[in-house]
């Protein structure tokens, strides 16, 4: 594997894990806010971890198979 095929492979899988991180904090924000407010979660929180979480794990899935495939 060349190097520009293994960076392109990091790039993947620190977005991958970014938007995952992001997800997970909306989430955490969404379950913490009735907490400390009596209003419900913006919208934007539940948008936010409705389409960052998935899309960080399916982006870390994508990695993991690319890379686990040995080069013939």
């Amino acid at each position: 594997m060349d190097t520009s095929t293994r960076k392109s492979s990091t790039v993947l899988l620190r977005i991958a894990l970014a938007l995952f991180a992001i997800g997970l904090v909306a989430i955490v924000a969404i379950l913490v806010f009735p907490i400390f407010s009596a209003a419900k979660p913006p919208l934007g929180l539940y948008l936010t971890a409705m389409f960052s979480a998935p899309t960080g794990f399916v982006l870390a899935l994508v990695y993991a198979l690319a890379s686990g495939r040995r080069a013939r």
